[in-house]
């Protein structure tokens, strides 16, 4: 099923069922869609009737570039379960000769690293939806801020989420110069994460 078209219901329950997928990297991902959701929403709402031009253009075009990620998140929920899938299936390859082993480690490489890139992608959006967010608290209607607050949250688990899966990939892949710029991207989007929420934060006290 695509759990980016799906009712809430279907992701819950696929969620609880006891199977791989989906997993922890598809919540996320979802975590992360409602969180600019939200954003999208207040940035929306006028602060007050009487908004400046220049309020009311910065509003605008914050929502112009939270939509796209409100797009490419949910899509980022259906890969990563399409993602880890294909490692399953790798590691379900046959192994008996040392063609077949080698055949298999290949596609096992390949897997892992489309499953490493699948949460990172999910990472860097919750971190730049969070930088945006900030402008909406700071600008936004007053009415929405505990809307803003908790887009917050969401978007912190996102980032949270979608960084210990890229993490835990990472363990199974051999090429080291890959794993070495992933890991510093990494912390520097968790970074970014954390210090765009903390303004976020004090920008709705």
């Amino acid at each position: 099923m695509s759990f980016s078209t799906g009712s809430l219901e279907q992701l819950l329950q696929a969620l609880a069922n006891p199977k791989p997928t989906p997993g922890g990297g598809t919540a996320a991902a979802v975590a992360g869609a409602m969180g600019v959701s939200l954003l999208v929403m207040a940035a929306g709402l006028a602060r007050t009737r009487g908004n400046t031009e220049d309020e009311r253009g910065t509003l605008a075009a914050m929502r112009a570039s939270l939509e796209p990620l409100a797009a490419s998140l949910p899509a980022c929920a259906d890969r990563d379960a399409e993602a880890f899938g294909q490692v399953m299936a790798a590691y379900r390859l046959p192994k008996a000769a040392d063609d077949e082993k080698a055949r298999r480690k290949v596609a096992i490489q390949a897997a892992l690293r489309t499953a490493t890139d699948v949460p990172l992608e999910t990472l860097r959006l919750a971190a730049k939806a969070l930088e945006l967010g900030e402008t909406v608290a700071r600008h936004g209607n007053p009415a929405a801020a505990s809307d803003i607050g908790v887009a917050a949250c969401l978007l912190r688990a996102a980032a949270d989420g979608a960084a210990a899966n890229v993490r835990a990939n990472l363990g199974g892949l051999a090429d080291e110069g890959y794993r070495s710029s992933v890991t510093v991207e990494v912390d520097q989007l968790v970074t970014r994460a954390d210090e765009a929420r903390a303004r976020l934060l004090a920008a709705l006290a």
